[in-house]
């Protein structure tokens, strides 16, 4: 429970289903905009998820994970930007953090199911359990959500998945809860205020002051002025880079080791092949079916694209649009999908490791042609 319209509204809708429900809030992170209440020495949203489970009669726990988030989750964060890509803590925190202490604690309180308030389903077939897109596209949230393991998601309910949000605020509403659904949205990152630059600055100026200041260079490697540091730029950026070169430009390429940022036009940005890594699936069999048309999404609310998918091994697979396309940024999400039914995902790896992975392809083709 986050204190929010979405989680409190799957708790009054599992209520009138018949369920008993026991509440849980996580504390991740103490932010000074979750303190408006003065005097107050719980977050806010804490204390909103009390009340709401007061007035429907349910126990409510709090968890303090604060110090494992903070391991897990944010320096993850930081060190993703430190490392010259760009961090997708969501998905992180899903698998290693929420659904997994969700999925502890149903076992401490003899729990059947976990639910939570996300814009996703669950869909079963052929004995898997899946992620299913929301019917409301434009809050769909099953992106983020393509590394909880399978076993929980055989735990997991989603009432909120055939609901659109405006539907979820109406429930609220007609309960008597239109507080709730007036209330502020909460930030896409829970832990960063508006700017993921002055989050860094803030919080690692002594890794950032170690990098220090760097350049623009274009494609041949000429210099075309100054730039902050490669962790605040990331691919596909066109705003606030700071420099005027006449013409639009973009982010096209990051180089931790000389701390450059290279830029382009547009065109430079397009691609038809990825490398993903550290990937799971539910069930290799969707991938080995020709009549099966599969579609990648490479970031949040973008479009998913046909592709085609090769495994490389058990940590590597490549990916091949059948059209071109833009900013693949490594350290984001790669998500694959047939029709509304997610089959998994993995993290987009570094271009130059896409020619290694061809080279290992080629070579246990080779191999397994000898034999």
């Amino acid at each position: 429970m986050s204190g929010g319209v979405d989680s409190s509204t799957v708790c009054m809708l599992l209520q009138e289903q018949g369920y008993e429900i026991e509440g849980i809030t996580m504390r991740m992170w103490d932010a000074p905009k979750n303190f408006e209440k003065y005097g107050e020495s719980l977050p806010d949203y804490i204390i909103d998820a009390q009340n709401l489970a007061k007035k429907l009669n349910f126990p409510h726990h709090i968890l303090d994970i604060r110090d494992d988030f903070k391991t897990t989750v944010v320096d993850y964060f930081a060190n993703e930007y430190l490392n010259g890509r760009t961090p997708n803590p969501c998905v992180v925190c899903n698998r290693h953090i929420k659904w997994k202490y969700l999925a502890e604690e149903a076992q401490r309180h003899n729990c059947q199911y976990i639910a939570t308030g996300h814009y996703a389903k669950i869909l079963h077939e052929n004995g898997h359990a899946y992620i299913g897109r929301g019917i409301d596209r434009r809050k769909d949230q099953s992106y983020f959500l393509w590394d909880v393991s399978p076993e929980i998601l055989e735990m997991a309910i989603m009432p909120l998945g055939d609901m659109t949000k405006d539907e979820t605020k109406e429930e609220a509403t007609s309960k008597g809860f239109e507080s709730l659904a007036k209330k502020k949205e909460s930030m896409e990152v829970c832990f960063v205020d508006d700017d993921y630059r002055d989050f860094l600055r803030q919080h690692y100026s002594d890794k950032l002051a170690a990098i220090g200041k760097g350049h623009f260079v274009d494609e041949e490697g000429k210099k075309l002025g100054e730039q902050e540091g490669y962790p605040f730029y990331t691919i596909g950026q066109r705003k606030g880079l700071g420099i005027a070169l006449g013409h639009p430009a973009y982010v096209t390429k990051i180089n931790q080791k000389k701390n450059t940022v290279m830029l382009g036009d547009k065109s430079m940005l397009e691609t038809k092949e990825m490398l993903v890594e550290n990937y799971q699936i539910i069930n290799r069999a969707d991938f080995e079916n020709p009549d099966h048309v599969i579609e990648t999404q490479i970031r949040y609310k973008s479009h998913s694209q046909r592709a085609k998918i090769e495994f490389v091994d058990d940590e590597y697979l490549i990916v091949r649009f059948d059209e071109p396309v833009s900013a693949v940024t490594p350290g984001q999400s790669a998500a694959f999908y047939i029709g509304e039914r997610l089959l998994g995902g993995g993290v987009i790896a570094d271009p130059k490791a896409l020619k290694k992975a061809k080279k290992w392809l080629k070579k246990g083709k080779e191999e397994k042609e000898e034999i």
